[in-house]
């Protein structure tokens, strides 16, 4: 196989999961902006996302949230799934929008809040059962203000106890994606804030918790791919969920603020050998002022461009700079591959998909956006607490 085969091989092979909420309405803490046509419940959720799908090919999956996306009949919703050409993926939990989540959720100072958010995520293993979900994914808002308002150390035992126990109740094949963020809501301390800190409670719970990295949850300035290849090196890289930020966790379409970023990370994926299904490819990202499901498709898009030009990368070529010490070709080498217009390589591996070369153009020409704002009339949009 030729060096431009196996890259189109590899292309082919790729799935990036879409997130339920991102069909939504969302917004800043000041909005949030209403949208026609916008999904009022899980099953039309899926609707859209089957057209993202249909129209790039690589996002078969769809991550769903709980409560948000809370129904009687997950069969049924699966089955729906599947007759839209996609599957169900991720279970996504929600300890974070109950009155009681105030002070925290596993990590609160009340043992029966902390059983109440405990049993939510013991409630999302059982929907990933009978969902055939795989990946149960956490992510908490729980933290402090200020100093003195409760033990850190005793807050880093709660957690771990409450992970222990969800991590006991998962599957042979089922997973715990541990995710951080750096703050907020809470701004004095977090109790899961940075890779470090999930990389160590999933150490302890075992082989099937691992580490979940979001774009937008770092510090201005870090090295994000160096975090991507520590986290593989040691086996510990279960997800990621991408998005893009200017300051903090903007929720941006991925790639947008910093395509560069974007290809380094993808380069350590590839070199690291986390070009697999064991490493997930999740967006996470809130489209408040542009149009849902075409946000969504540039997204995927940027995700196969820049994973095209770090499969480009002439990595013997590199090697050999590296181990010489030619610091200036190195660096060449990669923004060769980075500076390489890789539309066209795209746009071929769609037609050998027996898709359409520009997905937006399709979407645009399919009438999808105009038939579901005529169609989803009355009701309640779904958004966020919906």
């Amino acid at each position: 196989m030729t060096e431009l085969a196996a890259v189109k091989a590899a292309l082919k092979t790729q799935a990036v999961e879409t997130p339920s909420w991102a069909y939504g309405n969302s917004g800043t803490r000041f909005k949030v902006f209403a949208q026609e046509g916008v999904p009022r419940n899980p099953w039309e959720k899926l609707d859209d996302a089957g057209k993202v799908h249909e129209f790039t090919g690589v996002a078969p999956t769809v991550a769903l949230h709980i409560p948000w996306d809370k129904v009687e009949d997950y069969a049924a919703l699966s089955k729906h799934a599947e007759q839209r050409g996609v599957k169900l993926g991720a279970i996504n939990s929600n300890t974070f929008q109950d009155d009681d989540y105030k002070l925290g959720s596993v990590c609160h100072p009340d043992a029966s809040v902390r059983r109440k958010a405990v049993d939510h995520l013991l409630e999302c293993v059982d929907i990933m059962d009978a969902t055939g979900s795989r990946d149960l994914k956490l992510w908490f808002a729980d933290g402090t203000n200020y100093p003195g308002q409760d033990d850190i150390r005793g807050r880093q035992d709660r957690l771990a106890e409450a992970l222990a126990e969800v991590y006991a109740r998962l599957g042979d094949e089922q997973r715990m994606l541990l995710e951080y963020k750096f703050f907020e809501p809470a701004f004095y301390s977090t109790d899961v804030p940075d890779w470090g800190t999930a990389y160590a409670h999933c150490l302890k719970l075992g082989p099937k918790a691992q580490v979940v990295v979001d774009t937008g949850h770092h510090a201005p300035g870090t090295n994000i791919e160096f975090i991507v290849a520590t986290l593989l090196r040691e086996g510990k890289l279960g997800a990621f969920d991408f998005n893009s930020r200017f300051y903090a966790d903007d929720d941006l379409m991925v790639g947008s603020a910093d395509p560069f970023q974007l290809f380094r990370i993808m380069y350590e994926v590839v070199r690291g050998g986390g070009f697999t299904p064991e490493v997930a490819f999740m967006l996470d990202q809130c489209h408040n002022i542009e149009a849902k499901i075409p946000a969504i498709i540039r997204s995927v898009m940027n995700v196969q461009e820049a994973t095209a030009k770090a499969l480009l990368v002439d990595r013997e070529a590199l090697a050999v700079a590296q181990q010489t010490g030619d610091v200036l070709e190195a660096n060449a080498v990669v923004m060769d591959a980075y500076n390489t217009d890789v539309r066209p390589l795209l746009r071929e591996v769609r037609k050998e998909m027996g898709l359409d070369p520009d997905p937006m153009a399709a979407y645009r020409a399919s009438g999808w956006a105009s038939k579901i704002v005529e169609e989803r009339v009355g009701g309640e949009q779904a958004g966020w607490g919906a």
